[in-house]
């Protein structure tokens, strides 16, 4: 019975929501997080990237399962009232081309007063060029090697940003993306960049095993408590296994960072 939960969160990483479930998975539970969810929704830069065929729009935090999300740090820590305050929406090119977020940053993610903690900046944008180009390494995952920030505007809490990155090469396991993070505007101003990025994810080798073994480097603790009196660590896994394998044989961890 201990098992159990693990399990299921087993099956959650493997066979997350699809894109478009994802968009009805949240929500809002009071008044404010409703309306910063409606203007987000309505807003022109929205209307815009959903007209655009070659994007698919998605809330990937949504894919966590929902008992894990309390140890994902953009996914549970930073995400309520006053923090991340609605699922960032997300709109991704097909390819891993590029991608284009929106986000509302609350009172309490500062670290001066009024001003976003520039960690946080380098958090998101860490997330976000990593998943623009995960569609386009071999096996949709990969590992920061180097992220470099310049900081040109502070940013204030309170608002809403947008974060926008692009694939600027690919070299097997290897992609460099380039992005930044500026401030959500009306039509006809000129948004304020806030925040800009470039950086390199590789791919790891060990990548293109099966999916349950990439289930122990998204999230080993879970992965190992399998583990029983008794039983070994390879048998915990092919139990583990025997339970995946009627599913599709697809890593789903582009789809999770």
């Amino acid at each position: 019975m201990a098992t159990i939960p693990v399990i299921q969160a087993a099956n959650g990483y493997l066979n997350p929501p699809s894109d478009e479930e994802t968009l009805s998975m949240f929500t809002p539970e009071d008044a404010i997080t409703r309306e910063i969810e409606e203007f987000i929704q309505n807003h022109a830069v929205s209307v815009e990237m959903r007209s655009k065929p070659e994007y698919s729009e998605s809330r990937p935090h949504l894919k966590i399962p929902e008992s894990q999300r309390n140890h994902n740090l953009t996914g549970g820590t930073l995400m309520g009232p006053g923090k991340v305050a609605v699922p960032p929406f997300v709109w991704s090119e097909r390819g891993g081309k590029s991608l284009v977020s929106i986000s509302y940053l609350g009172a309490d993610l500062c670290g001066h007063p009024g001003i976003v903690h520039g960690g946080l900046l380098a958090t998101l944008l860490d997330e976000g060029l990593a998943r623009c180009c995960f569609a386009a390494l071999p096996n949709k995952v990969g590992m920061t090697a180097n992220l470099n920030i310049n900081y040109r505007s502070p940013a204030p809490a309170g608002a809403f940003v947008v974060l926008r990155a692009k694939t600027t090469k690919v070299d097997g396991r290897k992609a460099w993306v380039e992005g930044h993070i500026e401030t959500l505007v009306g039509e006809g101003e000129t948004p304020v960049v806030l925040v800009e990025a470039s950086a390199l994810f590789i791919e790891p080798r060990q990548a293109a095993v099966s999916g349950y073994f990439i289930l122990l480097l998204w999230h080993p603790v879970s992965t190992y408590s399998l583990i029983e009196d008794g039983k070994s660590l390879s048998s915990s896994i092919n139990g583990l296994r025997k339970l995946t394998l009627p599913m599709k044989r697809k890593t789903h961890s582009q789809e999770l960072y």
